[in-house]
């Protein structure tokens, strides 16, 4: 085995593999970027080095300065995590010259899959069923939209060399092919340095069934069951489980397709095989193999009782598969897990970047509730990286007491300071379709208006949110002059409104967070109880009880004589109270379809733009282009608009609400 290796990536990933490390007894070497000079990868690792600027062309991705680390600590393998180079070819062979161990597959095998083109040649001539497409070399776009043709629309268009749903775009129709051919070239060059191209039919009703295989240098090969990850947003994962709802027929079958796969380019170490599931005819095509660890890794962890981590050390240190016998290997439960995300689902899943002012996670539970995650509080997300703050895993005996168990752990999970998906992932796991776990990877579109819009909620509903908030500050405040009173002496000093013959009023302002104002009443009852009124000296609250949650932490408790409800609350190290869960986003939305402007929805480059001053822009036709954590995000116009003024240029960086292009104003245009 190993005494010290280096792990070349960060986050999450990079804490996943060293603490599997630390466990064996090896020395871990860890790397970073100036960005994250302060990450908790870089805390966890017994010794971490600087490799360069943010940008992970400069860093993460120079092949060459972490080799030189790795030379430098004297380190006897690499550990590539996942992206970045984690598929690198060239990265593997010069490993090899400098006698590094890669703890990965042979580079011929990389070289292989990493071309969808190749690899769907060798898989065909392996008799592992592919989908029906055009893999060749002719990029010429004509040509490109005759074979798709052929195919018959809609058609997929993939990048060659790509993967987590870059370079990849679905064409409905011959009128959008070449728009959606250059976009996904662009997006191919800028994460794979390769625009090459392959066209496949698009199978209507998809499932994404992959499964992980391992292979050592002995020949011996293994399938470690499947994973369904069909819950995806731009083609990316979102939840994954394991095993998937197929018969254990169509099991043993993918599987052995997948081992045929492995075998058919001499694989050894961790690998994923994906395949298209068409729930429609139950036939299943090789799509693609990860020559890496997924990060979706810890689901089939979670149903094995293995650690994959650590079969990847033995194999690459010479050492037999642990389990070589496929009977063998375990299959026990059910897992799910969740990627929690930086992101806004209700504004087509954008990126978000910034300080993680508070952080709440769930509370792990050995083999049942597992987090893994490289961010703290105080941490920055950044717009060089993936926006995932945590991959959160569960297990159940049962796949429902799974999503019973993910459901509350997400409800625990508390992120302030930018966006997140936790509320869309809640909303999934309540999902009817989802709980029958019959579904293919149209789920979330099918579903949109049920995860991604709010029913707008009723006067009641707002005025009880207010209300509630209103409640939280005022226990609060009560909290803390009790607090004080016990501290002073005075007899005459009163800390909680104090009256003789008369009900205590207060007046009371919250402001929501684009400035909306909300005036109401407080009556103080006693120090525990009380009435709530608007502005129009109406009741909102009666005989209102505050009181600690002792069962939840930061939770309280609102009571009257007809219901109960639970507000979270949320405070920093320093004790002040930040956030009241109850008055979500929904309050005081505006109307912002027919804005006279564009705004950059994120921090990014400018990748293109598709209007001109003066131009005349019809609904939904593209206006530009912003490229933000390696994807590329088109914005179309929302209604008709005639293009006054341009603010920016193509490979200008721009800042997220910074104002893009300007429209003539409604009037001006009649």
């Amino acid at each position: 085995m190993f005494k010290k290796i280096l792990i070349a990536n960060r986050g999450e990933i990079a804490c996943r593999v060293a603490q599997t490390a630390k466990r064996l007894g090896i020395q871990t070497v860890g790397v970073y970027s100036e960005a994250d000079k302060h990450a908790k990868h870089v805390q966890v690792m017994d010794e971490a080095y600087l490799i360069g600027p943010p940008q992970p062309q400069q860093s993460y991705l120079r092949a060459e300065r972490i080799i030189e680390v790795a030379h430098k600590t004297k380190a006897q393998a690499v550990h590539p995590g996942y992206g970045f180079l984690s598929e690198n070819a060239k990265f593997v062979d010069q490993l090899e010259k400098d006698n590094i161990t890669f703890i990965g597959p042979p580079t011929k095998a990389i070289r292989s899959m990493g071309s969808k083109a190749e690899s769907k040649n060798i898989m065909s001539k392996a008799n592992v069923p592919i989908v029906p497409g055009y893999h060749g070399d002719n990029q010429d776009p004509d040509f490109l939209l005759a074979e798709s043709k052929k195919i018959g629309f809609p058609v997929m268009v993939k990048a060659s060399l790509g993967g987590g749903g870059k370079g990849m775009r679905i064409v409905l129709n011959e009128g959008e092919f070449k728009d959606q051919l250059d976009a996904a070239k662009r997006e191919a060059m800028k994460g794979f340095n390769d625009d090459h191209c392959i066209i496949e039919k698009y199978i209507g009703k998809p499932r994404h069934i992959e499964v992980q295989v391992f292979g050592d240098k002995h020949g011996n090969y293994v399938y470690l069951n499947e994973r369904d990850c069909s819950v995806q947003r731009r083609h990316q994962k979102v939840i994954e489980e394991a095993p998937s709802q197929i018969s254990p027929q169509i099991r043993k079958s993918i599987g052995e397709a997948a081992v045929q796969a492995a075998r058919a380019v001499g694989y050894f170490n961790a690998g994923t095989v994906e395949f298209i599931f068409d729930t429609e005819t139950d036939q299943f095509y090789f799509m693609e193999m990860n020559t890496r660890l997924q990060v979706e890794h810890p689901v089939t962890e979670m149903v094995t009782g293995l650690d994959l981590v650590e079969w990847q050390l033995k194999i690459a240190g010479g050492f037999h598969l642990p389990i070589v016998e496929q009977s063998k290997i375990p299959l026990i439960g059910h897992a799910l897990e969740a990627r929690v995300y930086a992101e806004d689902p209700e504004n087509g899943f954008l990126p978000g970047s910034g300080l993680i002012k508070i952080l709440r996670e769930p509370k792990r539970q050995e083999g049942k509730v597992r987090i893994d995650t490289g961010i703290r509080e105080g941490d920055q997300i950044s717009t060089f990286y993936d926006p995932m703050i945590s991959k959160l895993i569960v297990w159940g005996e049962t796949r429902q007491e799974a999503i019973d168990r993910l459901y509350q752990s997400l409800e625990d999970y508390k992120v302030i300071g930018l966006p997140t998906n936790i509320k869309f992932m809640k909303r999934v796991l309540l999902n009817s379709t989802f709980k029958t776990g019959v579904f293919d990877t149209s789920f979330i579109a099918q579903n949109e208006k049920e995860l991604l819009g709010d029913r707008p909620l009723t006067d009641l509903e707002k005025n009880k949110q207010l209300a509630s908030v209103a409640l939280v500050n005022v226990w609060f405040e009560n909290e803390t002059n009790r607090f004080q009173r016990l501290s002073h002496v005075d007899p005459w000093k009163s800390y909680d409104n104090f009256r003789v013959n008369n009900v205590a009023r207060r007046d009371l302002k919250l402001t929501e967070g684009e400035g909306k104002e909300h005036h109401l009443k407080i009556e103080y009852l006693t120090e525990n109880k009380f009435n709530v009124l608007n502005d129009k000296d109406e009741y909102i609250l009666k005989n209102a009880e505050v009181i600690l949650n002792q069962e939840r932490e930061e939770e309280i408790l609102i009571r009257t004589d007809s219901e109960q409800f639970r507000v979270p609350y949320l405070r920093d190290n320093l004790g002040e109270l930040k956030k009241k869960e109850i008055l979500e986003s929904e309050l005081g939305e505006g109307d912002i379809a027919k804005a006279d402007f564009v705004k950059s929805p994120m921090p990014g480059t400018v990748v293109k733009i598709y209007c001109k001053i003066g131009q005349e822009v019809k609904k939904n036709e593209p206006l530009i282009s912003v490229e933000s954590m390696k994807m590329e995000f088109l914005i179309k116009a929302t209604h008709d608009v005639k293009v006054k003024e341009i603010r920016t240029q193509e490979a200008k960086f721009v800042q997220m609400g910074e104002q893009l292009i300007i429209f003539e104003k409604q009037e001006e245009t009649k």
